[in-house]
């Protein structure tokens, strides 16, 4: 520490004085004047200053004395923004709601479409130009892929591709009926 803050005999006593009064060691710090407040602590930790009076301004409240409970205040305005993007809900994905289509006007994929047995192929006979849409359980050994024609660029036939690859619409709108 500097001169103009050394810790002389007079300086610790207006320390000792001014903790014993319940003062802050950012208070003691402003009264001394060229000290910090950690420089406070450190030298009340140092000389082993332990009790001191509470305050005057914070009188100190019984401990068995239950807190009581502040009567609900009304919100000093009215929140602009729908309740859902508060909290958790901030970042979620705001979908709109998009018209409906006819779903006649949409083919409706059936799952049920029967490919003979003789047509699915295993893992061995599979090929380049052949749907790789598995049929059944693979730990059995009846487990084949579809084998039709694949459509160019793609690993499925046109049937199991509408089910692999649903239009993003088609997507969203199931989302809605989800989250509904």
């Amino acid at each position: 520490m500097n001169e103009a803050g050394a810790w002389t005999d007079e300086r610790v006593e207006l320390l000792k004085k001014l903790w014993s009064d319940g003062l802050s060691a950012s208070q003691i710090a402003a009264e001394l004047g060229s000290v910090t407040r950690n420089a406070v602590i450190g030298k009340v930790h140092r000389l082993g200053l332990s009790g001191r009076a509470k305050s005057a301004a914070a009188p100190a409240a019984p401990r068995n004395a239950a807190p009581r409970k502040q009567p609900p205040r009304a919100p000093s305005h009215p929140m602009a923004a729908p309740a859902q993007t508060r909290g958790a809900n901030a970042l979620a994905p705001d979908f709109e709601a998009e018209p409906e289509t006819d779903v006649r006007a949409v083919p409706q994929v059936s799952e049920d479409v029967v490919i003979p047995f003789s047509e699915r192929v295993t893992i061995m006979d599979l090929r380049e130009y052949m749907c790789r849409w598995p049929m059944g359980d693979p730990t059995t050994a009846e487990f084949r892929f579809c084998g039709a024609r694949s459509q160019t660029g793609l690993p499925y036939c046109t049937h199991h591709a509408r089910i692999a690859y649903q239009p993003a619409a088609d997507r969203r709108r199931d989302r809605s009926k989800a989250r509904a």
